[in-house]
């Protein structure tokens, strides 16, 4: 941590600091009576219950208490704050209060719905953790568990930070957060259950608000396209499925609770589809994704990159189509290093990481024809890519989604007349492809 806390450098757009510390000060104003308040609600209802439940699995027994931990423990209600104060925008400020406002509420929801209590009787501890213990059981009592807040707290903490220290810095900061997250179980807080799924509440919010770009739920609309609601009832009803999945298998086991994962990810899935659109893959033009991004839909890209073998692997990963212009499945990094340029049209997957040649990305949700101005732009970048050197479009499968921009660009450039020619040229090449809209006028 740097030993004292200077008011960011301001870029030639940044906001005047002050401005930015009174929207801080303001929301710490509205979030602390907030977090004590609902926080202290969940703890009286639960403990008005005759019996809270708890899950433990038989090695917590063996995690010792140390009672210094309750110092990281502690400094997160530091970091809450000052984090607030760290930013160059009010934007910034509200989308770092939207993280801390989606894990308090999500948290104490849980709370309200199925509280959980810990099992642990700790030691009596004299000196400062004693006083510190003291303090925290003033208010915290012990069934507020699934989901950690204070895990989610420190998720979205943690990432705020790393995105600000650099340097000799960063590395520190990491083992330090490192021990906030070990705390709650050295301190005999929670339980291990309680870790993960506060990490995932932690991510979900920062998902939610990202601290760039577009907000998933900006300008909502529900979809008139009825494949597109089609797909979304689907997702849901596969969100709902590990869902029950979850809430019954975790009678017999806790392991089941690991279906929220894919729970949580099918159902922002078939949130796009109901109408948000790819910004909820939270891809950037560049191909890579946001942490957010990646943590939360693992499980449905994991599901796509085997849908991707189980289609193509005995068809060639790429085609020739014509003037140095390839059709093709979404690459690894070593094939997509093979190319000058590559256009990649699959919201859904992340671009890998060992990719190092030029990416340009343009999200399009699979299986619905693309937004006329994502289509345009796709199409209108082929020309200047190719004047680099080859280029690769690509989607999941080159199925459809390349297929088409490729055969705009045939239309577009007079190579074909039509968009019936044009899938003509392309189904030469040997691959299956499906155009998603009519191509006759130059996109």
């Amino acid at each position: 941590m740097p030993s004292s806390v200077e008011p960011p450098p301001l870029s030639p757009s940044a906001e005047p600091y002050g401005r930015v510390v009174l929207r801080a000060a303001l929301w710490l104003a509205f979030l602390a009576p907030f977090f004590y308040s609902t926080y202290g609600f969940a703890n009286w209802l639960a403990s008005t219950r005759d019996h809270v439940g708890s899950i433990v699995f038989s090695w917590e027994h063996h995690v010792p208490f140390v009672a210094w931990t309750i110092v990281p423990y502690w400094s997160i209600n530091l970091f809450y704050g000052l984090s607030l104060l760290l930013n160059d925008s009010r934007q910034g400020v509200d989308r770092l209060a939207g993280r801390y406002l989606t894990a308090q509420i999500v948290a104490v929801a849980c709370f309200i719905l199925f509280p959980l209590t810990a099992t642990f009787v700790r030691p009596e501890t004299s000196g400062l953790p004693g006083f510190l213990f003291a303090v925290l059981g003033g208010f915290d009592k012990p069934f507020n568990q699934a989901p950690s807040l204070h895990i989610a707290l420190l998720v979205i903490v943690w990432d705020h930070w790393r995105q600000r220290l650099t340097g000799p810095l960063l590395r520190p900061w990491h083992g330090w957060c490192f021990l906030i997250g070990a705390s709650v179980l050295t301190t005999w807080q929670h339980h291990f259950i309680d870790i993960p799924t506060g990490a995932l509440l932690g991510f979900f919010a920062l998902w939610l608000s990202p601290a760039r770009g577009e907000l998933p739920f900006a300008g909502f609309r529900l979809t008139a396209d009825c494949k597109a609601r089609r797909l979304a009832l689907y997702y849901a009803l596969g969100a709902a499925l590990a869902l029950t999945g979850a809430a019954a298998g975790a009678l017999f086991s806790a392991l089941a609770l690991l279906l929220l994962w894919p729970s949580l990810a099918l159902a922002i899935i078939a949130f796009a589809y109901a109408g948000a659109g790819a910004k909820v893959f939270q891809k950037a033009a560049d191909g890579r994704v946001s942490l957010a991004s990646r943590i939360l839909l693992w499980p449905y890209r994991l599901g796509a990159r085997v849908n991707v073998w189980a289609w193509t692997r005995k068809l060639p990963p790429v085609v020739p189509v014509t003037d140095g212009i390839f059709l093709g499945r979404f690459p690894s990094a070593a094939e997509a290093d093979g190319f000058g340029t590559v256009i990649d049209l699959a919201a859904e997957l992340e671009r890998p990481r060992d990719a190092t040649g030029r990416w340009q990305s343009f999200g399009m949700l699979d299986l619905l024809p693309p937004p006329v101005g994502v289509l345009n732009q796709a199409v209108a970048g082929i020309e200047p890519a190719r004047r680099q050197g080859t280029v690769l479009v690509c989607c999941a499968l080159g199925f459809q989604r390349s297929a088409t921009v490729v055969a705009g660009w045939l239309v577009a450039t007079g190579r074909s007349h039509t968009s019936a020619q044009a899938h003509k040229q392309l189904a030469a090449s040997g691959r299956p492809v499906h155009l998603q809209i009519g191509l006759d006028e130059p996109a």
